[in-house]
């Protein structure tokens, strides 16, 4: 079809527009671009003006009215809840006398995991979609426009728009065909190989772990994992980035998406960590206990996920930014991917100075920590 078939259009939220339409872009593999994740986001007053998160999709439609692709984007008045962190550039630009905020976000909120950032199936409208994110920033006075996580296939689009690449390092556990968490426990060193055991058995001992998916997740269930996830938030960040709303609706729109995993003490529960089931990958999000038990931390969000995705046939877990304790736990380093539109010129040749210099640290980082995988030399 020609270009002059299809319009750009901004709207107010993803929850406007029609759920089968958007999902029809997103290949339906990674929940947290799903119209039921961003609709929850909205919904639950996670994002709105008083996070600092305003949803604004930018959607391309066809001849016909239907989406045919999207950017799940937002206007930004600070930088939180992004994981990849531009403080020092807003620092940077502010001394200048420019003003960095409002800018534009294309993410998933608050959710520091890979996932298509361009939500098409005609590639051909990927360019299209970026200079419509361009526009909007030179028309509305918007400093620049972040993709976030970008999953692999895609960072060629960004690449190829003149967007600069950042890189980062996370560590996801990858699945070689496991039949069990012991053919996995195999192909560490020995010594690994028996610290891993002995931190799953203590942090077992006294407590009943469930592993709870769709209706077996009950209000009460989602009640105490609310108060474990304030707990983090509080310690982590400040305010928790999620309401309470937020829990329910997810419980009740992506329950069979969802895996949440509960200890328990004389029948109640005293942890958990909260995992999303996306076609390819395990997401490990939020965590929170009421207790300080050793280990417990690293068998609800490292083990117990492991366990689920060789069980559900899985490739990879995702667990999270940063941490690399995940290491010892068999969690290896991966590159991860971030693209950013710079509106003036001067900011982005000094955004780019500094993103060559920081390409090189992540390299030198990601082959230090490759040396000190806890895989045999023979598995490596």
């Amino acid at each position: 079809m020609s270009d002059e078939a299809f319009t750009a259009r901004i709207h107010g939220s993803v929850g406007e527009l029609p759920a089968d339409e958007w999902d029809a872009l997103t290949g339906g593999g990674n929940p947290f671009v799903s119209h039921d994740f961003l609709a929850a986001m909205e919904e639950s007053g996670s994002v709105c003006g008083r996070s600092g998160w305003t949803p604004v999709p930018i959607v391309i439609e066809g001849p016909d009215g239907k989406l045919a692709g999207a950017l799940p984007s937002y206007l930004k008045d600070h930088s939180q809840g992004e994981y990849v962190f531009d403080h020092a550039w807003a620092d940077a630009w502010h001394r200048a006398g420019g003003a960095y905020y409002p800018k534009l976000q294309i993410a998933a909120p608050f959710t520091p995991a890979t996932g298509p950032r361009i939500l098409t199936p005609h590639p051909e409208l990927g360019l299209p979609l970026l200079r419509a994110a361009e526009t909007l920033c030179r028309e509305h006075g918007l400093s620049s426009a972040h993709a976030t996580f970008i999953e692999p296939d895609q960072i060629g689009m960004f690449e190829q728009a003149g967007w600069l690449l950042r890189e980062d390092i996370q560590f996801h556990w990858e699945n070689r065909g496991y039949a069990s968490f012991d053919d996995f426990l195999g192909v560490l060193s020995s010594r690994k190989r028996k610290d891993l055991r002995k931190e799953r058995a203590k942090a077992q001992d006294g407590v009943e772990i469930r592993a709870l998916r769709g209706d077996e997740i009950e209000e009460k269930h989602w009640e105490a994992f609310w108060f474990f996830y304030q707990d983090t938030g509080a310690r982590k960040w400040g305010r928790p980035y999620l309401t309470r709303e937020a829990f329910t609706q997810l419980g009740e729109t992506m329950g069979e998406r969802i895996l949440l995993v509960l200890a328990f003490m004389d029948d109640e529960p005293v942890a958990g960590a909260l995992n999303f089931i996306g076609s390819e990958a395990l997401y490990g999000r939020y965590w929170g206990a009421s207790i300080d038990k050793p280990f417990l931390h690293f068998e609800l969000c490292y083990y117990q996920a492991i366990d689920a995705a060789i069980a559900l046939g899985l490739s990879r877990v995702e667990a999270g930014a940063q941490g690399g304790h995940k290491l010892a736990r068999g969690y290896e380093p991966v590159r991860t991917v971030s693209a950013h539109y710079i509106v003036h010129e001067g900011l982005r040749a000094a955004v780019a100075d500094y993103l060559e210099q920081e390409r090189a640290g992540i390299a030198r980082d990601q082959i230090w920590l490759g040396e000190r995988s806890p895989f045999r030399k023979t598995e490596r």
